[in-house]
């Protein structure tokens, strides 16, 4: 392991977590936001604007195969299209540390030609896979991704999230799929870390009194 790579492993989760803030996480306590589920929330979390970056990508698989890496899995992917860079991001990044998977994607519609299949990718019946998200709220999306891939013949082993919103995709994930959702952060740590940044931003900045430099008179 090169010492880029060291000084990632140390770092990556906080520098991670940095980009998240930077370009997904707003914040509209008066206004705020009209979620896809229809819920009013003074979070949005646009998790596109990182694993889509240049540099929240590598982060992003590399936090993902920090995850999966000791799994025993052949493959990763969920639906389209929230968790299509996470899963390319993670199967590039896996192949290079030597952990060789592939990536798949669910379609929200079957293919309307061909084979009509609802996924796309080199996996196949009896491989074991894990489901991933970018932003998990009401958890319908891994859901709906779980049954596809076991309606394929797949075995699903593990399901990962981006980011928690806290409302209750956890729960209702493991629910009705008996799979436990692995968050790498949630909308709590992203509260943390603005609230961090404000009183940063509050807090006056001590300076040292003015010195001359140079020969005492």
């Amino acid at each position: 392991m090169s010492a880029q790579d060291v000084e990632m492993s140390q770092e990556y989760k906080k520098d991670l977590l940095d980009i998240i803030y930077v370009r997904s996480f707003m914040f509209d306590p008066e206004k705020g936001f009209t979620l896809s589920s229809g819920k009013k929330s003074d979070v949005y979390i646009d998790a596109r604007r990182t694993v889509l970056s240049a540099e929240g990508m590598e982060l992003v698989g590399f936090a993902f195969f920090q995850e999966v890496k000791l799994e025993p899995i052949d493959a990763i992917g969920g639906l389209t299209m929230g968790a299509d860079p996470i899963a390319m991001a993670t199967a590039l990044v896996s192949t290079m540390n030597g952990k060789f998977l592939d990536a798949f994607v669910i379609r929200k519609e079957p293919k309307k030609h061909g084979t009509e299949q609802w996924i796309e990718g080199n996996v196949k019946p009896g491989a074991w896979v894990a489901i991933i998200d970018d932003v998990v709220t009401t958890g319908e999306s891994i859901i709906t991704a779980v049954q596809r891939a076991r309606e394929a013949g797949l075995n699903v082993r593990k399901v990962y999230a981006l980011v928690d919103r806290q409302e209750g995709g956890a729960e209702n994930i493991e629910a009705k799929t008996g799979l436990k959702l692995n968050a790498l952060y949630t909308k709590l740590d992203l509260l943390e870390f603005h609230q961090k940044m404000v009183k940063e931003k509050e807090t006056p900045v001590k300076t040292k009194p003015f010195e001359l430099v140079g020969k005492s008179r």
